[in-house]
C-alpha cells in the first residue's frame, strides 16, 4: 500500500519550457519524442495539487550551453502555456542536469516541511532522471509519474539512433525501485485523497 500524500508532499515539475519542442537540438536531424501525452498528464497532476492547496515547485532550464534553446534570454526559455508558476510555489533556476546542484531547491522543500516528492517533466532522461536520483538519495519518499514524462530519440557513440520510447523506458526501469516509485498521473491524483491499496512503494536493490 502507498500512504495517501498529505501535507508533507510536493509536486515537483522539471523544465516544463517551450525549448524542449526544438527536438533536432535534443535528438539531431531526425529528432523525435515519444508521449505526446505528457503535457496533458502534467496539467491533470498540476491541476490536482492547486485544488488540494498542496505544494507545487519548479526547476526552469537557464543553460550554459551556447546552443541550447533552454535558456532564459531566448523565447525558447520560458514557460509552456499552462505551466505559469505562482504565489507560494518553489521555484528554483538551474543551469546543470540536476534540480538539486547549485540551487536552494533542498533547503526550500526541507523548510515547507516536505519529505516526499512527485516529479514529472523533461526529459526523462536528463533532467528528470538526474533530480530523481538525487531525490531518493537525499532522502525524499520519491514517486515518478512516468506518464507525464518525454524523452527524445539519443545517438549513440556508434551512431545508433536509439527511438525515443525505449530512451524512456530505459530511464523509467532504471530509476523505479531504486531511486523512486513509478506510477500514473492519475495515480498520483488519486493519492491526494486517499490511500492506494493496490499500489506498493518499490523497494530498492541495494
Amino acid at each position: 500500500m502507498i500512504p495517501a500524500f498529505g501535507a508533507d508532499t510536493a509536486l515537483l515539475l522539471i523544465d516544463v519550457q517551450l525549448g524542449v519542442d526544438v527536438l533536432e537540438h535534443w535528438g539531431g536531424p531526425t529528432g523525435r519524442r515519444n508521449n505526446p501525452d505528457a503535457e496533458s498528464v502534467m496539467l491533470d497532476v498540476l491541476a490536482a495539487w492547486r485544488e488540494a492547496d498542496r505544494q507545487v515547485a519548479f526547476t526552469r532550464h537557464d543553460s550554459r550551453e551556447a546552443a541550447s534553446p533552454l535558456k532564459f534570454a531566448l523565447p525558447t526559455g520560458a514557460q509552456k502555456p499552462g505551466f505559469e508558476t505562482a504565489a507560494g510555489d518553489i521555484v528554483v533556476a538551474k543551469d546543470v542536469n540536476s534540480g538539486f546542484v547549485g540551487t536552494s531547491l533542498e533547503v526550500d522543500l526541507r523548510r515547507r516541511g516536505v519529505n516526499r516528492l512527485v516529479i514529472a517533466g523533461f526529459f526523462t532522461n536528463f533532467c528528470v532522471e538526474t533530480t530523481t536520483r538525487m531525490a531518493g538519495n537525499l532522502g525524499f519518499d520519491t514517486y515518478l509519474v512516468h506518464d507525464g514524462c518525454a524523452a527524445t530519440n539519443r545517438i549513440g557513440p556508434d551512431g545508433v539512433d536509439h527511438d525515443a520510447e525505449l530512451v524512456h523506458q530505459m530511464s523509467v526501469a532504471n530509476l523505479h525501485g531504486e531511486f523512486c516509485t513509478a506510477i500514473t498521473g492519475a495515480e498520483a491524483a488519486s493519492l491526494l485523497t486517499g490511500d492506494a491499496h493496490h499500489l506498493d512503494r518499490a523497494q530498492g536493490n541495494e
